[in-house]
């Protein structure tokens, strides 16, 4: 591959390990594994090989993945010509991944660069090399998978002697050994809500309930005690956990555990449960699907509630604060277009191995968690809207929208669950504001290049009203309503476009979008009286 007659060859060691665990030692395994691969670069000097002095080094990443600093880096290097030959401990540092593997020759290729694995005696310079190579490569995977495989196994097996597996200890127990003990104070708690719920038939009035009777989350390491949330309310009311039984994917073992709840109360929660659950699906309950429902919230921790307006033959769906919610945090957003922009956004993330992979690090099967993704972006791209419902219930923790943003927060355990309890943040630059006087959801900068009619004639409509009022043409605010045939609350949302700076008023005649921070009132007063 490369001229030696006389040439210097570049050489970059990458060293990398799994684990955390040892790099505080003064020599630990990346020292073990640089001083082999600089001593075999020296062995090579008669060769032309030179050491490149930059070390490419990382301590606490997976070779499943390629989201790794040090890699990264030499990767860049390589593709600005910097190297000649990588070197390295065992091919299994640099990768243990085929796929992976063959984007990186495929760059060496372009790059002429060589790669040589110090313990293994093979380089890619020749076909017998790349042969040897991919050989390895496949056992390096196999071991990968084999592993996986024998830990969930493990899993399985260890749940179907009723074995407790770990993870977040429930409201109502204690951890001990591969068990759990009854904490009997809370049992009383959890006994309380499932009866309460009886009577309510309602999640969100039994959080309320709960947090003014003075009942509080289970304290985790490194957190303290806070009010149940509703998904937590909902974790409670339906694990199995509490009859006395260790769940496994779709199936029930007999715990080594003992119950806190009697079969006969437990049940009754459940027919309420999945009656509730029907009742929204179907549409009974919350009118119009909505996929997003009990998912979104403001910054300040306002929840939406999923609401529709009929005109004519048309529906038009919303996500709106709830009736009574102060004036600076009220809102009310399209729900088609926050849907659109949620779920483009989540397979936008989900749906590229190399988007996603770095996020999944701490999963123990890398391939699997990737197919598990890829098989959700599926669904939620061809998926009817019920299933859409589940699959966002099941993946999203919750949506934040702020000033500028909306932030997707994801369950990782829907992906993988090892992952337990870890989540991914996204956020979608994206404002509430106007389009052709309609309220809609600005994505990005976008902007209609048209002039906006509806908007312009808002705004003169607006001074000629103020005006009016100004001259003493009409007496008063229900004067300017009866001529104008129209109710006084239509007056006072179209007054304050008269006031407009003179910068938006010139956004609104090229076609620009108008948020309503740029308005500086709320975008629910922006409607058109025509």
């Amino acid at each position: 591959m490369h001229d030696r007659g006389g040439k210097l060859l570049r050489c970059a060691v990458y060293t990398r390990k799994s684990s955390e665990e040892g790099l505080e030692q003064s020599f630990n395994s990346l020292h073990a594994q640089r001083e082999a691969c600089e001593a075999y670069v020296l062995s090579q000097k008669h060769e032309g090989w030179q050491l490149v002095p930059t070390a490419y080094d990382d301590g606490g990443w997976s070779g499943g993945s390629m989201e790794r600093p040090g890699l990264k880096q030499l990767l860049a290097d390589v593709g600005a010509g910097l190297v000649d030959i990588i070197v390295v401990y065992k091919v299994d540092r640099l990768t243990r991944s085929l796929a992976d593997f063959a984007k990186m020759v495929e760059l060496f290729d372009a790059k002429s660069t060589s790669f040589v694995s110090v313990t293994q005696a093979f380089n890619t310079t020749s076909s017998m090399g790349r042969l040897t190579l991919n050989v390895l490569l496949y056992f390096a995977q196999f071991e990968r998978e084999v592993t996986g495989e024998r830990i969930r196994d493990k899993i399985a097996a260890s749940k179907a002697k009723g074995l407790w597996m770990g993870g977040q200890v429930p409201l109502g127990y204690e951890p001990a050994g591969r068990t759990l003990t009854v904490n009997e104070a809370q049992a009383e708690q959890v006994r309380w809500l499932y009866q309460r719920y009886l009577k309510l038939k309602a999640v969100d009035a039994l959080v309320e309930d709960a947090y003014a009777a003075g009942l509080r989350s289970k304290q985790r390491a490194g957190g303290g005690k806070g009010k149940i949330t509703r998904g937590s309310m909902y974790r409670i009311l339906s694990s199995p956990l509490y009859v006395g039984e260790i769940p496994h994917g779709r199936k029930r073992y007999a715990g080594q555990h003992p119950a806190i709840v009697e079969r006969k109360l437990y049940d009754q929660v459940q027919a309420v449960l999945t009656a509730n659950r029907r009742k929204t699906i179907d549409g009974s309950k919350a009118g119009p699907s909505a996929m997003l429902a009990g998912l979104v919230y403001t910054a300040d921790g306002v929840r939406f509630t999923s609401t529709h307006t009929r005109k004519g033959k048309r529906t038009y769906r919303y996500y709106a604060t709830p009736v009574g919610t102060p004036e600076p945090q009220r809102m009310r957003v399209p729900a088609a277009e926050l849907e659109k922009l949620v779920v483009g956004t989540i397979v936008d993330k989900l749906g590229t191995a190399e988007a996603i992979a770095g996020d999944l690090i701490g999963c123990e099967d890398l391939p699997a968690a990737l197919a598990s993704a890829a098989m959700l972006v599926a669904k939620l791209r061809r998926g009817d809207p019920v299933s859409k419902r589940a699959l966002a219930t099941n993946l999203i923790n919750r949506l934040t929208i702020g000033e500028g943003s909306v932030t997707i927060e994801l369950r990782l355990t829907a992906i993988d669950e090892g992952l337990n309890h870890e989540t991914l943040t996204i956020l979608a630059p994206a404002t509430i504001g106007r389009r052709k006087a309609s309220l809609a959801l600005i994505v990005g900068d976008k902007r209609d290049a048209q002039p906006d009619a509806a908007m312009i004639a808002l705004v003169a409509r607006a001074r000629s009203w103020f005006e009016d009022l100004r001259s003493g043409a009409v007496p008063s605010l229900a004067a300017l309503a009866a001529r104008e045939g129209i109710k006084p609350v239509q007056v006072k949302r179209t007054l304050p476009h008269a006031f407009l700076r003179p910068e938006l008023v010139t956004i609104v005649v090229e076609g620009g979008e108008l948020a309503s921070a740029q308005l500086g009132f709320p975008v629910r007063l922006a409607t058109s009286t025509a």
